[in-house]
Parts: C-alpha cells; sequence; structure tokens
C-alpha cells in the first residue's frame, strides 16, 4: 500500500506533527483524529472500515489538515512523507467484531503491528500500541497493575484479541530492544462514549440501545462481574499525554477509571438515565469472560499526571444523548462517497492525492 503525502509544507505544517493513526475511523479513533487536528497536527487516517464508519470523519474530510485512506495494515505500509508519530489502534474491540474474523483479527495484531512498526523504522517515528485490559483475561488479581502477566485462554473464542493483543505488545517492545525504536504501549480498560456501534456488543451500547427501544436489556451472567468504565474523552487524553511523554516513558502504562461497578449497577444507572421501563433479561455468561476488572492507574498518575476526570452520569448522559439521536434517525450511518474515500487500485496499493 502506498500513501502520497497529503502535505505541501506551510509554516504551520512544519511545526506541527505529521501523525498517522491506524483505526482512525473507529469509536476512539475517530476521537483522536479530532483531538490531533486541533492541537495543529497533519492527521493521516487509515481505516478499512471494518468496524469503523465513515461517518465517525466525514465532519473532519474538508479539514485541510486531514486525509482519510481506506486500507487495511495487513498489508504492506509506504508513505512518501516523513511520519512524525504513528498511533496504532487498527483492531476490531468488541468481542462481537473481533470473533467475526478471528484469523483477521490475529492477522491484524500480529502482521498489523509489524507493518506498521516496520513503517516506525523507517520514518523513524515513535509509535504507540493501543493495547487492552483484555490481556491480563480472566484476572486471579484485583485490581490489576502493568506487572500481571495475566489470566489468558490461549484456545478460548477471545483468544484471537487476547492473545493478539499480547503479541503486539511483544513485537512493541523487541522492536524497541533491537532497533531503539521508540515505542509506548497503552493498556486501555473499558471505554464509552459516542460514537460507539450501537451493534458491537459491548456493555454500554447494549444497554443504551436496548432502554432507548424499550426491549429487555440483557445482562450476561447473574450480573455481579465487574468493570470499570472510562469516558472516551478522559481517553484521549490519556493517549496523548502518553505519547508525548518522555522517550524513556514506553509502558505498558494502564489507561482506565478505576471506578468499578457491576454490571447490572450499570444497566440501572443506564434505565434511570434514559426513563426506559425495559426490564433486565439475564443470560449466560460467555465463556471467558472476565468476571472483575479495574486498573491500577498509578503508573499513568506519577508519569503522566492523568486520571480521569468525567464522572459516570456525565458521560452515560452524553452517550445516551449520542444514541438516541443514532436510532432516531436511521440514515446516520451512510457510506462513504467516492470524494471521501479512495479505492484500493490494485492489491497492497492504494494511492491518495494531495488535499493542498
Amino acid at each position: 500500500m502506498t500513501i502520497q503525502s497529503p502535505i505541501k509544507g506551510s509554516a504551520r505544517a512544519r511545526r506541527a506533527h505529521r501523525t498517522l493513526v491506524t483505526g482512525g475511523a473507529g469509536f476512539i479513533g475517530s476521537h483522536l483524529c479530532d483531538a490531533l487536528l486541533q492541537r495543529g497536527d497533519q492527521v493521516i487516517c487509515l481505516d478499512n472500515l471494518f468496524s469503523g464508519s465513515i461517518h465517525n470523519v466525514r465532519p473532519l474530510v474538508n479539514h485541510p489538515n486531514f486525509t482519510f485512506v481506506e486500507g487495511d495494515v495487513r498489508e504492506p505500509l509506504a508513505i512518501d512523507a516523513d511520519i512524525d508519530r504513528i498511533y496504532n489502534l487498527a483492531c476490531p474491540a468488541s468481542p462481537r467484531h473481533y470473533q467475526r474474523d478471528p484469523i483477521g483479527t490475529m492477522r491484524t495484531c500480529v502482521v498489523g503491528t509489524m507493518n506498521v512498526l516496520e513503517l516506525a523504522r523507517q520514518k523513524s517515528s515513535r509509535v504507540l500500541q493501543a493495547s487492552t485490559s483484555e490481556i491480563y483475561g480472566d484476572p486471579e488479581i484485583h485490581p490489576q497493575p502493568e506487572s500481571y502477566f495475566g489470566n489468558v485462554n490461549p484456545i478460548g473464542p477471545r483468544a484471537c484479541y487476547d492473545e493478539g493483543k499480547r503479541a503486539a505488545e511483544t513485537l512493541m517492545f523487541d522492536y524497541f530492544r533491537l532497533h531503539g525504536l521508540e515505542v509506548k504501549v497503552a493498556r486501555i480498560f473499558n471505554t464509552y462514549g459516542p460514537r460507539m456501534l450501537e451493534n458491537d456488543g459491548r456493555v454500554v451500547s447494549n444497554f443504551i440501545v436496548q432502554a432507548l427501544r424499550g426491549e429487555p436489556v440483557t445482562v450476561y451472567g447473574n450480573g455481579t462481574q465487574t468493570r470499570s468504565f472510562c469516558f472516551v474523552d478522559d481517553l484521549i487524553r490519556g493517549l496523548e499525554l502518553l505519547m508525548e511523554s518522555p522517550a524513556s516513558v514506553t509502558g505498558p502504562c494502564n489507561l482506565g477509571n478505576p471506578h468499578e461497578v457491576t454490571i447490572e449497577e450499570i444497566a440501572r444507572e443506564v434505565l434511570t438515565h434514559t426513563k426506559s421501563t425495559s426490564p433486565l433479561c439475564f443470560e449466560p455468561l460467555p465463556k471467558d469472560d472476565p468476571k472483575r476488572r479495574k486498573p491500577v492507574i498509578e503508573t499513568a498518575l506519577r508519569k503522566l499526571g492523568w486520571q480521569p476526570r468525567v464522572a459516570l452520569k456525565d458521560g452515560l448522559q452524553a452517550t445516551i444523548a449520542y444514541f438516541a439521536l443514532r436510532t432516531a434517525t436511521p440514515e446516520f450511518a451512510m457510506v462513504p462517497s467516492q470524494s471521501q474515500a479512495r479505492r484500493p487500485q490494485g492489491r497492497g496499493r492504494l494511492s491518495l492525492a494531495s488535499q493542498q
């Protein structure tokens, strides 16, 4: 895949970072693209739209510093311009999506990460890997510090994602040791907010959509298992702080909200905020689903000065407002037009015209 430079050098462009965001049309990636543009970066967003949506970045397509490319990190990457920063967010993150193509998920985590790292090595770029709390599996230590090696079933239905992300971390640190590459690893805990997909199978989006539609709210297990939910704005701030931290700060670094709630509690919070009368419907817990999840964030607090700021109540209200609009307007999700996304011209190749 060859990406031609969208930059024609201005005084501002020379001062700003040129940043590649893989998976940039996804839930977290699109928020990151927003934040980077606001900071003055030139942003190249690469996404194969497997679980991302062109709608998430449609407001950005006319921005002079933004370029969208429909492409896949599993194909070799070539860019004819300098790249200062790479955020590797390319991978479906919800079980419903990553289990839809488990081999493809593993290839994204391993082959895709290798392609990103090779590009970073060629360009002498700093690269941040979006890892996950899922590398801890169904943890036997609670809460989870970065020093915990995890408890993952390597042959279970979640392993394509859990083990794939663990392998990606291994690759990051091997490139760091062997090639002196500047790497950062963020272990992201459950994140929620606007632009989640209503069909992604994650707890917050599931509960909100079901409550808004007046459907039974599906709780898997007995509802006593726990999660720690971080609003997307807090996470984006943490990712930026980690990326711009001193080179010696490699991570892994937990980024999540240590406020732990049970699944039943979050379901009832959603019912309260949506004013829904939907009943709770309890279903069997999926195989290998973690029973407890809570981050230790001392590393982020000490090395980045980061901790979450958005209360669960406020984050839920913002997310509910988003889904209320989305469920009321089915046309909300639209396919990309030819003016917004360029199709591949051949296997492994994709060209992008200058937007300047």
